[in-house]
This record gives C-alpha cells, sequence and structure tokens, in this order.
C-alpha cells in the first residue's frame, strides 16, 4: 500500500457518533414496526442487525413488478438500438437480465444507473413502518440520502461482486462524521451461494475511517484490504467477520462505517436487491455537492408530502460524470462505465474500462491504458 496520503485518508475518529452513545432517546409513542430495543441496541453495538419477517409480500412483489418494467423498457431500448436480437421476454424475472447480459454485457450497469425511482419503490424506502425504525436510530427528523441502489447480482458476474468496503469510502470526508443507516433488502432468500452479505462485527467501534483503494478488478467499486482492516479498524478477521443470510421479507439494517462485503453469486438465478438509506436532515450527505436528500419526516410538519418529482428529476449517475469531467461529455444510454468523485479520493491501483473513462474525462491521455 503506498504512503502518499489521498483526499480521503484521515486519522480523526469519531466513536461517539456511531456507537451506542449515538442511541437516540426511543419514542414514547409505540408505532407500527417498531424495533424492539435490544434489536437498536445491537445496531449500535455491533454496528448491524438481521430483521427478519418485516415486509409484506405484497410490497416486494409490487417492487418486482416495478423491475420488470424497467427490464421490458431497457430490453426494447437494446433491441431498437441492435445491441441485442431478441426482447427475451420469454424468462423469468429471476433469468432475463442473465440471458440479455450475454449478448449485451453491462446490460446490468444500464439497469444500476437507472435514475429515476419507480412508484413502488418510492413507497417501500418511505414505507411507514420502516420509517418509524429509522426514528428509532436517529430520531424523528428524516431524510432519504441520494445514493440508493437497486442491485443487479447476475449469477458469477465481477460487476456484481461488491469488495470490502466503508460505504464513507464512497462520500466525501464531511460524511465522516454522520450516521447513515441502510437497510438492505433482498427479493429472494440469501445464502452464501447466491451472494449474501457479510459483515465486519464492531468494524465502526473505533469510528475511524480505513485507507481504501480503487478500483476493484474490473470494476469501479473502491476496496479495503483486511490488513488495513486489521490496523486501522481494530477488526479480528478470524472472529468478527459473519456471513448474514438474510430471508426474504427481511432486510439487514448496518451502519455506513462496518465494514462489509456481498459475496459472488454462485447459484443459477440473479440476487436481487436494494439499498436504501437515510440520515438526519441537519448533517451533510457528503455526496460532493451532486444531489441533496430527499425529506420524508419532519417533526414540525407531521402531514408533510415528499417531492418525489423533484428528487427524481436529478439522475445522480450522469451528474457524477459531469463533475469529475473537465470537458462536455456526450450522453451515451448504453454506456457501461460508471465513475464519480470517489475515484479522486484513493489511490488507482488497478487500471480498467471505469478508470479509463475516469481519466479521458480529466482529458488527460498520458494514463489512459487498456483494460
Amino acid at each position: 500500500m503506498s504512503t502518499k496520503k489521498y483526499p480521503g485518508d484521515t486519522d480523526e475518529a469519531h466513536p461517539e457518533k456511531f456507537n451506542i452513545s449515538a442511541m437516540p432517546p426511543q419514542p414514547t409513542e409505540k408505532k407500527p414496526g417498531q424495533l424492539p430495543e435490544d434489536m437498536i441496541k445491537q445496531f449500535f453495538t455491533e454496528g448491524f442487525v438481521i430483521v427478519e419477517d418485516f415486509f409484506k409480500a405484497e410490497e416486494l412483489e409490487a417492487c418486482k413488478d416495478a423491475i420488470k418494467r424497467l427490464i421490458d423498457e431497457m430490453a426494447l431500448k437494446l433491441y431498437n438500438a441492435g445491441k441485442i436480437k431478441k426482447l427475451y421476454k420469454e424468462y423469468g424475472f429471476f433469468e432475463r437480465l442473465s440471458i440479455i447480459e450475454k449478448e449485451f454485457p453491462g446490460a446490468n450497469i444500464v439497469l444500476h444507473k437507472l435514475g429515476s425511482m419507480p412508484l413502488e419503490i418510492q413507497q417501500l424506502w418511505s414505507n411507514e413502518r420502516l420509517l418509524n425504525v429509522v426514528e428509532q436510530l436517529i430520531g424523528p427528523d428524516i431524510i432519504g440520502h441520494p445514493v440508493w441502489n437497486l442491485r443487479t447480482k447476475t449469477p458469477q458476474n465481477e460487476a456484481t461482486t461488491v469488495p470490502w468496503h466503508q460505504d464513507v469510502g464512497y462520500l466525501d470526508n464531511s460524511s465522516y462524521t454522520v450516521l447513515q443507516p441502510t437497510a438492505w433488502i433482498p427479493l429472494l432468500d440469501t445464502d452464501e451461494n447466491n451472494g449474501c452479505m457479510q459483515m465486519a462485527g464492531r468494524g465502526h467501534k473505533t469510528g475511524k475511517i480505513a485507507t481504501h483503494q480503487c478500483c476493484h478488478g474490473g470494476t469501479w467499486y473502491v476496496m479495503l484490504e483486511e490488513e488495513e482492516m486489521k490496523k486501522k479498524l481494530d477488526i479480528d478477521v478470524d472472529k468478527d467477520i459473519q456471513i448474514c443470510p438474510i430471508p426474504y421479507r427481511g432486510m439487514l439494517l448496518f451502519n455506513n462505517l462496518i465494514p462489509h462485503r456481498s459475496l459472488p453469486n454462485m447459484s443459477k438465478q440473479i440476487r436481487w436487491s436494494f439499498d436504501l438509506r437515510w440520515q438526519r436532515p441537519t448533517e451533510p450527505v457528503g455526496f460532493y455537492g451532486i444531489k441533496e436528500g430527499i425529506l420524508m419526516r419532519s417533526s414540525k410538519d407531521p402531514d408533510m408530502a415528499i417531492d418525489w418529482e423533484e428528487f427524481n428529476a436529478l439522475n445522480r449517475h450522469t451528474k457524477a460524470k459531469e463533475v469529475v469531467a473537465e470537458h462536455d461529455q456526450e450522453i451515451d444510454e448504453f454506456d457501461i462505465t460508471i465513475q464519480g468523485p470517489w475515484m479522486k479520493k484513493w489511490e488507482i491501483v488497478h487500471v480498467n474500462h471505469h478508470v479509463n473513462a475516469h481519466h479521458a474525462q480529466e482529458g488527460d491521455p498520458s494514463k489512459w491504458t487498456h483494460a
């Protein structure tokens, strides 16, 4: 690992922002969906908690229907552009994208980069029962974080296998003192075979941000070496790492400092999932000024309406490319690269087509290589 300091590096530590001392007073009013206090305490002491049987089947089935529409739209665009020879409508929800991916590698990235959020996913993210849980974690005033993801984990695909990282590794340094709970919500039972999550338990306890690198293999992901996890975050990789299978209708709640990764999907089905995040409105979202959060709950205005139109009007992936570009870029709806300001935060140790595209936007041909 290089000894050079990069913008993301810091020796600061803020354990008080993420450990049990950060747990807010629990609501006195009993509300639907609230978790037992011991589960809330586990979130703060361990950095994560598994919640089973939380969502109603119809809530998640509605999200599957929304994703099917997105695949229909993408497949039609690819077909009309001559990128694929068939629409592959005969394949089901857990297979169709994989078949399209074989003919147009990178289709999963095109889908991952969708800008606006379908109504059914909006309703899941702002679900009253879910926000009641978030209130237990951060208090009664809540915004949705601008970085949400639909994960398209097609089988045996490096592009969908996320390495060890802390979520703050993707955000600017103002996020280092901000608690941002994430709900990871799979759309099927997950296990070691189909790409469930691994968490480094209590990896947030020091309140520190480890030194990451960019980019993992042929992906745009930042990565965290296990030696760095041991040294900087006081993690025992033999004892603290836990595999977290999540049943359908359940979720994994975790904070933005705990190291985690997803295992490879070795099954024959796509492992679909969402990551949805929240934080307090008074704190910076840490997204380089690209996009702000969306107010979901206000203690001053209990009857407020969520402004989804404004939130959906800006595609964060397109804006992120503009932020790092030093000259005008044409928009290619079939672009299979992802770039963003996090690539300037850390040492670039692997060069690939995502990194090359990043360097091209910076206007520095000397950095371009063949991946």
